[in-house]
């Protein structure tokens, strides 16, 4: 960082990341981190890993990525791998993109681990892309129409390759000069990108205590077919959406993580 706490404008952190879904708070986890530390210009680190997610990936997902969850099933979790992940960001701008869906997978699981998002600024490819005039915005549709390959397409450090090589281009096209300077791009695509707020919720006292403290509980709990089950789960995150409350929570019952509808759970108690 400088002395006034900006990030370094020298030091850009391109960020990927490969999810089980589209829902960071609605259960959904990352599975595949992917990042490419620059500094003036120059790669100066990369960091690549699969992510136990704690939970399925989806159908849809998977036929994107090509990852499963054999694979995942030996790779570190996410609290194991944040701490190489927030030193490499440490001070930086990040890119990605369309920045908004990794800064919100991002926010995400560090709040499920308690901690804070960093503040970093984001530039977003995808914005800056609705200067031209590409047939598609996706990143490989991008890319293509820019005669930028990649290795492998739909897995984190190769996308994030490739959006450094896209915003490269992209940059030279809009200012001119190769030069990518975050406080000159950051208005071109209408300031910086940071996660998105996501809607408070209010539980009982004893309920946000419990996920506090990532405190066991002993829940009864009836599904959408009526049927009632006991179960020890783990709670992790908690979320609102269309207006109901959701518990995101790792069940005992199913070995998994799994989301709950708070209004279905008829009683809890500390294991």
């Amino acid at each position: 960082m400088t002395d006034c706490g900006r990030p370094d404008p020298a030091v850009l952190v391109y960020l990927d990341f490969e999810t089980t879904g589209l829902d960071p708070f609605g259960g959904d986890r990352v599975c595949e981190v992917g990042l490419v530390r620059v500094r003036g210009g120059r790669v100066e680190a990369e960091f690549s890993t699969l992510v136990n997610p704690g939970r399925p990936i989806s159908p849809g997902a998977a036929a994107v990525n090509g990852l499963t969850d054999r694979m995942l099933a030996g790779a570190p979790r996410f609290g194991e791998v944040m701490p190489r992940l927030l030193d490499l960001i440490a001070g930086t701008t990040l890119v990605a993109h369309n920045a908004p869906f990794d800064l919100n997978f991002l926010a995400a699981e560090l709040g499920r681990l308690g901690v804070p998002y960093p503040g970093n600024p984001a530039l977003d490819t995808l914005r800056l892309a609705r200067h031209y005039g590409f047939r598609s915005n996706s990143l490989r549709a991008i890319a293509r129409e820019l005669g930028l390959g990649s290795a492998y397409p739909h897995r984190a450090l190769s996308d994030a390759y490739t959006t450094k090589g896209v915003l490269e281009r992209l940059v030279l096209g809009l200012t001119g000069s190769a030069e990518v300077d975050p406080d000159r791009i950051f208005p071109l695509q209408g300031g910086p990108v940071y996660p998105e707020a996501r809607p408070g919720v209010c539980l009982p006292a004893d309920l946000a205590e419990a996920l506090r403290c990532r405190r066991p509980l002993l829940v009864r709990y009836v599904d959408g077919r009526g049927m009632a089950t006991s179960r020890l789960i783990e709670p992790l995150d908690v979320f609102a959406q269309g207006g109901v409350v959701y518990l995101v929570a790792f069940c005992h019952l199913r070995g998994e993580t799994r989301t709950f509808r708070l209004d279905r759970l008829v009683s809890y108690q500390p294991a």
